[in-house]
C-alpha cells in the first residue's frame, strides 16, 4: 500500500524482527520496574524511618548545617547506588550484550558507573543546599524560588556538560573523514550556522547502536556524531541525519526545551509544595523528623517530584515528538533527499533493534521521538517543493 501512496520516495518499512520485539518488550518491563523503584524506594526510606535515622547520623558526623547536608547526600546516594546496581548492570550491560548491541568491557562499564556516581554526589553537594536554604528561609514561597534556581542549574549544566562531563565517558574529537566533514560544514553554512562545530565521538568502544545529537548552549553548543553512525551510513544518509540535528540548532529547540522545562518545573514544584506539607502533617511521626527543611525530607521530595514528573510524561513526550518532527521537516526541506532520509531511519531500526510501529501506550509514556515507521511514512509523502509550494522552513536557507 505504501508503494502505491508514496509520492516523494518509496522506502518500505520492514516488520520488526522477533529479536527486536523481544528487546522492545523487555525494555518496557525494565521501564516499569524503574518507575516502581523511583517511587517505591523513597517511600521505603521514609516510612521505615531510615531517612530520619540517616539525618541524625549526618548531624553527628557533619556537625554544621552545610556539612550535615553533604554527609547525608553522600550516604543517601551511596545506599541508592548499591540498591540500584543490579538493575543498572542488567539493563545496560548484561541485556545489551545479550542482544548483541554492546561492545563495552566489564572494566569500562564499572568505570563509567563509578564516574556517574561521583558526578551525582558532587553535583548534589554543589546544588541541593540551595534548595534547603530556601525551604528554611521561605517556607511559603520556596517552591517559586526553587523553580528559578532549577532553571539556572539546567542552563549551567547545559553549558558545562559538553565541555567537562561528556569527555569523561568518551573521546570527542574532530571528524576523521575530512571529505565528509567538509560536506557537513557546507550544509551547516547553508543552514546559516557559522563556525559550525561537528564532533565525532568514539562510541564503538561500548556500543553498536547509532546516534547523533545536538547539545550545549552558546559557545559550548555542538553537533555530535557517533562513529558507529559514520560506519553504517553512506554520505547522503549521514547528511540527512546531520541536517536533522542542524534543524534543532537553527530552530532553537534547546531554548524551546528550556522554556517547556521552566513551565513544568513551576507546576511540579508547586504541587510538591502542597503535597509535602500535607504528608508532613500526617506522617511526621513515622518519618522520624518534623520539618520539611530537615535534610531527611529528601526521599519525600524525590517521591513527589518523580510522581508528578511521571504524570507529566505524556505531555513532555508529546512536546519532544513535535520538535523532532519539525527537525525532520527541516532536514527534508534543506536537502530534498527523501530517499536518503527514509533509508537512514531503516538503518536506525536495524542497528538499534527498534520496533518501527509501537502502540499508543508506548508512544504516550516512552516515545520521545515519532516512531520510525511514522517518520518513514512522512518522508515518503512530504515534498512540497515538487509542486512549487512554500517550504515551512525555507526562510532559513533559501
Amino acid at each position: 500500500m505504501l508503494e502505491m501512496l508514496a509520492a516523494c520516495a518509496n522506502v518500505v518499512v520492514p516488520e520488526a524482527t522477533p529479536k527486536a520485539m523481544e528487546y522492545y518488550t523487555s525494555g518496557n518491563l525494565l521501564w516499569i520496574v524503574g518507575q516502581v523503584m523511583s517511587l517505591g524506594l523513597p517511600l521505603l526510606f521514609l516510612f521505615t524511618g531510615f531517612s530520619g535515622w540517616l539525618s541524625k547520623v549526618s548531624e553527628k558526623w557533619g556537625k554544621k548545617w552545610f556539612f550535615t547536608i553533604a554527609v547525608y547526600l553522600v550516604l543517601y546516594i551511596v545506599v541508592n547506588t548499591i540498591i540500584d546496581l543490579p538493575l543498572s548492570f542488567y539493563a545496560s550491560y548484561v541485556r545489551e550484550h545479550a542482544y548483541g548491541l554492546s561492545t563495552e568491557t566489564l572494566a569500562k562499564w564499572f568505570a563509567d558507573f563509578g564516574k556517574g556516581t561521583m558526578i551525582s554526589i558532587i553535583s548534589s553537594v554543589m546544588f541541593v543546599w540551595i534548595f534547603y536554604l530556601l525551604l528554611k528561609k521561605s517556607p511559603r514561597r520556596w517552591w517559586l524560588y526553587s523553580t528559578f534556581v532549577s532553571i539556572g542549574i539546567i542552563f549551567l549544566m547545559s553549558f558545562v556538560q559538553p565541555i567537562w562531563i561528556d569527555p569523561l565517558f568518551n573521546d570527542f574529537g574532530p571528524m576523521k573523514n575530512k571529505k565528509l566533514e567538509k560536506e557537513i560544514l557546507a550544509l551547516a553554512a547553508k543552514a546559516g550556522i557559522s563556525k559550525g562545530r561537528v564532533y565525532e565521538v568514539n562510541k564503538s568502544e561500548e556500543t553498536k547502536t547509532l546516534n547523533a545529537y545536538v547539545n550545549g548552549v552558546g559557545s559550548s553548543s555542538r553537533i555530535v556524531l557517533w562513529d558507529t553512525t559514520i560506519q553504517q551510513m553512506n554520505t547522503d544518509e549521514l547528511l540527512s541525519v546531520m541536517a536533522h540535528e542542524m534543524g534543532h540548532y537553527v530552530l532553537h529547540h534547546m531554548w524551546w526545551g528550556l522554556g517547556f522545562f521552566s513551565v513544568t518545573a513551576f507546576v511540579v514544584f508547586y504541587l510538591v509544595f502542597r503535597s509535602a506539607n500535607y504528608m508532613m502533617r500526617k506522617y511526621n511521626k513515622k518519618f522520624g523528623f518534623k520539618h520539611i527543611y530537615n535534610i531527611a525530607s529528601i526521599p519525600l521530595l524525590l517521591f513527589l517530584s518523580n510522581l508528578y514528573m511521571l504524570a507529566f510524561t505524556p505531555l513532555s513526550n508529546y512536546f519532544t515528538r513535535q520538535i523532532e518532527h519539525n527537525a525532520d521537516i527541516f532536514s527534508l526541506e534543506i536537502l530534498k533527499d527523501n530517499k536518503a532520509a527514509g533509508e537512514s531511519f531503516l538503518i536506525l531500526q536495524r542497528d538499534n533493534l527498534a520496533n518501527p510501529r509501537p502502540g499508543p501506550i508506548f508512544n504516550m509514556w516512552r516515545a520521545t521521538h515519532p516512531s520510525l515507521g511514522d517518520r518513514v511514512d512522512f518522508t515518503n509523502q512530504y515534498c512540497p517543493w515538487t509542486e512549487n509550494k512554500p517550504l515551512k522552513y525555507g526562510k532559513y536557507f533559501d
